[in-house]
Parts: C-alpha cells; structure tokens; sequence
C-alpha cells in the first residue's frame, strides 16, 4: 500500500485517539482502531512482527525487513498513542486526586455507551449467547470487588498488569486502563508515564530510574501479551464473533460497579512515593456519600461521556457510508 506523507499523519492521528481511548478506563484502544478503519491492518501488522523479520534484515537488508512489517504504519500509530499517552496521564492523575466523582462519572457514561455499542454488533441472538454475557457479567463484578491479589508495586506483578491490559489493542470492547483498573495498578501506571517525564524535565535521575523500570516492566508484558493474545483473539473475533462480542458485553456489564462515581474506602494502602491511597472500596449510594456528592454536575459528564461515545458511533457509521 503506497501512502503520502499526508497519510500517515492521518494515522498519528489516529494514534492520538487510540492513546486517549488507553487512558481512561472505558473507552478501547481497539475499538478506536476498529471504528477508525485500521483494525484488521493493526492486527495483520503485529502478527508479522516476529523473529523471522531478523532474517529478512540479514538476507534483503533493513528495507525490505521494515516492509514487511508494514513499519512505516505501526511507526506512525504508535507515535500517536505515546504522544497522547505522555500528554493526558499528568491530567488524569489531577482529576482522579481533585475531581474523582466527575472524572469517573465521565467513565461512567462512556462504559454505558460502550455496552450498547458492543451489544449491537451481536447478530444472531441466542440461549448461548444470553448465557455468555450472563457469566461473564457475573464474573466481572465479582471481579471488582475482590482486594488486589499483590502489591501494584511488585516487579513480577507490573509484568503481570502489562500482559493482561494489551488485549485492550488487540480487540475493541476491552479497556487496558480499565483493565488496570480492576488489578489496581491504574495509579501505579499514570504516575509511572508522569515520573518519566517528569524525570527528564527535572533532571531527578533517582526518579526517572524508578519510573523506567516500572516502564519498563509494563512494557516488556505488553510486548509478550501483544505477541500470545494476538492470534487467539484474532480467531475469535473472526470465527466466534457473537459468543466474543457477547463476552465483552458481560464483561463491561460487571465492571460499571468499579467506576460507579461514589465510593465508600474501605482499606488503603501507602504506595512507593509515601502516598496514602486507596487499596479497596464499594459502591454507595449518592445520598450515602460523605461530602458533596455532585450529583448534578455527575449526571451532566454521565450524559457527557455517553454522547462521545455515541459521536463516534455515528462518525464510523458515516466513514461507512462513505
């Protein structure tokens, strides 16, 4: 496929929304690509990168290795996604310290809206399929209640995180931030992107280090996750599409208890930089809460994160047309 500069800074772009869509836990990276036409190349491009683009380099030269990666593509879409990631994550850390009931009630409306985009694409609806949102949504919420099994803050545990949340990339439905969400490492990562960046800024060598390893650590597990879920998810979106839609439905059924705005914090934890947040907490009622609730304000960004994702339905359904 020959493409112009002009096109490629089209797929940043495209990169940039997928990054935006990593961040904050509702909305997939996936299904940006999927909704943006760039799928089915995303997922073509990563299964070729393998062991034997080594022996092309060696045998054709660098070119041809590149080529045959498609890497002037995946250059370009993961330019965007760092791009945006390293822009939005001092942000969200603000918001999730300054204004956690609007932030998650913007979640909130996004994974609403998500659900029935998910839950439209199932054709063909059956026993079976019922069934498969049912343990799934069961499994889900059960899932977020449950106390984080180790410390965000755990090498091995941070390799875990990386490797499970990259299914975000591979299929649209699944959020990776969300999916840190639940394993409790959210925080862990925001403040991992900002003291790297932060790091060089400053020039505070000790924290830059301590942000690269975590980096590091999460980047090797997304690297082999990428690798080992591809062509499994692949599949299944290919020749099980309405029992994998359906499971995605579930799943995103069961976690809106997670980011349900109000919470009542039940154990906290003190994390590496000496700060006291919080390790497990349930859902409260609005009028259960202590402090402002917001209410007002929560319903408007519920509405708010509900109509974005409603805006992008309608610009893929255009691009279709098209």
């Amino acid at each position: 496929m020959q493409r112009r500069f002009i096109d490629y800074l089209v797929i940043t772009f495209k990169g940039i929304a997928m990054g935006a869509a990593d961040v904050v836990p509702g909305v997939s990276g996936g299904t940006i690509a999927f909704i943006s036409g760039i799928y089915e190349e995303l997922l073509e491009s990563i299964d070729k990168v393998n062991l034997s683009v080594f022996k092309v380099w060696k045998k054709e030269g660098f070119k041809t290795a590149w080529n045959s990666i498609n890497g002037n593509f995946l250059l370009a879409l993961f330019s965007g996604i760092a791009i945006s990631i390293l822009s939005l994550a001092k942000l969200i850390k603000w918001l999730l310290h300054h204004e956690p009931i609007l932030l998650w009630s913007f979640f909130f409306g996004l994974v609403l809206a998500s659900i029935l985009y998910i839950a439209k694409q199932i054709k063909g609806w059956s026993i079976k399929v019922i069934i498969a949102i049912i343990i799934t949504s069961a499994l889900s919420y059960y899932i977020t209640l449950a106390e984080p099994f180790a410390s965000p803050d755990s090498p091995f545990y941070l390799l875990f995180c990386g490797f499970i949340a990259i299914i975000a990339m591979i299929l649209p439905g699944v959020s990776g931030a969300f999916i840190l969400l639940i394993l409790g490492a959210y925080q862990t990562a925001i403040d991992t992107i900002n003291n790297l960046r932060d790091g060089v800024i400053n020039g505070d060598m000790e924290l830059f280090k301590d942000a690269f390893f975590k980096f590091i650590l999460l980047a090797v597990g997304a690297i082999v996750g990428l690798k080992v879920f591809s062509k499994a998810l692949n599949w299944m979106f290919k020749h099980q599409k309405n029992i994998t839609l359906a499971i995605l439905t579930g799943f995103m059924i069961g976690s809106l208890n997670k980011i349900w705005p109000w919470k009542e914090v039940l154990k906290t934890r003190v994390n590496s930089e000496g700060e006291v947040v919080t390790l497990l907490d349930r859902s409260i009622l609005p009028t259960s809460y202590t402090g402002d609730s917001e209410i007002v304000m929560a319903i408007v960004f519920i509405v708010i994160g509900f109509g974005a994702i409603l805006l992008l339905e309608t610009l893929g359904k255009q691009k279709d047309k098209a």
